[in-house]
């Protein structure tokens, strides 16, 4: 959630009326009218759902994902274009699009249905070893970024800027600063975010995710088996994929994810400001787990910083 009462330009926000109207009646409709062939499926809520799209099962093989928010309707046409493209190239699963739904029952974006993947979304205690999940994600990302970018979508609104520049996000970063001075140690924090600024990207053009988190990362039997969600994906600076050091990942496992990613210290920097900039904004969510959340991040890039030093 941001902190400001406009966020900055080009990125996606729920509309809540939308939000509100999207439930089982409306998929049903949806479908019955756009993919008769499907009509007799049941239809219900996922066990764990998102804000920014709402998701449900079709059938025991299928599920049904609308947009919540015309920002978040961009990223339909690009999953439902790319993602047939990047799965056959990637060591784990991921979604494959089986129909592309457009407006209709009162409903106003594009929608998907995509086969469905098992797995359990990756919290700690629900994975076997940590450093081997690190390094399974680090060959998912190697993976990713050596898939021919030609053609693929430059970072932009539709991937709420990840892969691209940083600054994007600056005054808003600075003004949550300001906001949890009380809260933070503000010469620290202002020199981690100034740091990863200043690591400007040099490189090529790659494929990223945009959205490396604990929800989007599946586990069976303990062990990584499914990436979702490429909304936030695109063709840019991977740099924002390595979030995930600071917010899941510790101790051995960070450092092997580094090293199996093979990580220079400027990629390393502008990653850390990701996460700085995710936990800020988060530590006034309103949700009292999403700021513990955040407050356990700062801890980590703070503690880094320290050792570092």
């Amino acid at each position: 959630m941001m902190m400001n009462a406009q966020p900055p330009p080009g990125v996606p926000v729920a509309d809540d009326a939308v939000a509100d109207r999207i439930d089982v009646a409306l998929v049903r409709r949806l479908v019955a009218e756009q993919f008769p062939r499907w009509a007799d499926l049941p239809i219900g809520p996922v066990a764990v759902d998102g804000w920014d799209n709402r998701t449900f099962h079709l059938g025991e093989e299928m599920s049904v994902r609308l947009p919540s928010g015309a920002g978040y309707a961009l990223q339909v046409a690009k999953e439902q274009r790319w993602l047939p493209v990047l799965g056959p190239q990637l060591p784990v699963q991921v979604p494959t699009p089986l129909g592309h739904g457009r407006p209709g029952a009162g409903y106003p974006y594009p929608w998907s249905v995509y086969r469905w993947i098992d797995g359990r979304t990756a919290h700690a205690e629900r994975i076997d070893d940590l450093t081997r999940f690190s390094t399974d994600l680090a060959a998912f990302l190697r993976a990713l970024r050596g898939v021919d970018a030609t053609d693929g979508p430059a970072a932009g609104p539709h991937s709420a800027w990840r892969g691209g520049p940083l600054s994007t996000y600056d005054a808003e970063t600075r003004a949550a600063i300001e906001t949890h001075r009380d809260r933070v140690p503000v010469d620290v924090v202002t020199g981690i975010w100034q740091a990863a600024l200043d690591a400007t990207w040099t490189g090529p053009a790659v494929w990223f995710h945009g959205d490396v988190a604990d929800g989007n990362l599946l586990v069976r039997d303990g062990r990584l088996a499914a990436v979702i969600d490429f909304g936030c994906s695109g063709v840019g600076d991977p740099a924002c994929d390595t979030v995930i050091a600071w917010t899941l990942l510790h101790g051995p496992s960070r450092a092997t994810f580094r090293a199996a990613l093979g990580l220079d210290d400027a990629t390393w920097a502008r990653g850390r400001g990701w996460a700085l900039w995710k936990a800020l904004i988060t530590l006034d969510s309103g949700d009292p787990a999403k700021a513990e959340w955040a407050g356990r991040v700062l801890g980590e890039l703070l503690a880094e910083h320290s050792v570092a030093r």
